[in-house]
């Protein structure tokens, strides 16, 4: 192995100790993080003396584990400065939070993921487990990542799910690109993404896309609730949610918006 290879892989190993120590609130131990990682102990402390230095983490010294350091608060904090919803976009879905009496999304492309960028919900409309900012997974199988993967032409689609996969998160989850492909050419010729069930059980979505004054996308707003509730009033949200999408898109406009993602060919 190269020297640059070597760099590469301690890189890659910092980053997996990192995801570790994350996972539980309490933290992690150094044979935790060895287990799951199938690393050698003096390899994980030689890990673990860096990211303290660097404060990426920090070592709880009375319970002996590891826990995130306040270094990672700046990169959070820093990251949505560069997401940065705008004001005027956060009041839209608030709006929509409102107009709607259901948890509402905003979600727009970034580098090759499609993120969520704000969430607005309430104790009687509380967001979906793990829905919050900066989510970044399971777009085959939530309304609004179908708004934006319907953008993409079929090879773009493809490339997507080669990068990000397809699990299966619930007995409704869409499993094949074939399917997904099939869905995909419905939501383009109605302009609306359903989603019942496939991301979480007990939770039903819908979503709009958000585009610029040329028709390109640049986002999409979603709302999610119970599947009772949204079977009986999906078709009333309907029209509130396209007027919130058109609300959010002459934001963006008027702000200079968001970078383009990929569009339909």
């Amino acid at each position: 192995m190269t020297t640059h290879e070597a760099g590469l892989a301690s890189v890659q190993k910092a980053f997996a100790l990192l995801d570790v120590v994350a996972r539980d609130s309490r933290g992690a131990t150094a044979k935790d993080i060895s287990a799951a990682l199938g690393i050698p102990l003096p390899s994980v402390y030689r890990l673990l003396q860096t990211l303290v230095a660097s404060e990426h983490v920090v070592h709880l010294r009375d319970q002996r584990r590891y826990g995130l350091g306040y270094k990672v608060h700046a990169l959070d904090t820093s990251l949505r400065q560069q997401v940065g919803t705008p004001v005027t976009v956060r009041r839209a879905v608030r709006e929509l939070h409102a107009a709607a009496d259901a948890a509402a999304y905003f979600a727009v492309y970034r580098g090759d993921a499609i993120v969520v960028a704000h969430v607005v919900d309430s104790p009687h409309r509380p967001r979906l487990d793990p829905l919050d900012f900066g989510f970044t997974d399971a777009a085959h199988a939530t309304a609004f990542g179908k708004i934006l993967l319907s953008r993409m032409d079929h090879d773009e689609v493809s490339e997507y799910l080669d990068r990000h996969g397809m699990p299966g998160l619930t007995e409704r989850t869409l499993r094949t690109p074939e399917a997904l492909q099939r869905e995909l050419r419905r939501v383009r010729a109605e302009g609306i993404a359903v989603e019942r069930e496939e991301f979480v059980p007990g939770a039903s979505c819908l979503a709009a896309p958000v585009v610029d004054a040329a028709g390109r996308t640049l986002g999409s707003v979603a709302v999610s609730l119970r599947p009772p509730d949204f079977e009986r009033r999906h078709r009333v949200i309907a029209p509130v949610l396209r007027d919130a999408a058109d609300r959010v898109g002459r934001a963006l406009r008027a702000g200079g918006g968001y970078p383009a993602g990929p569009e339909a060919g």
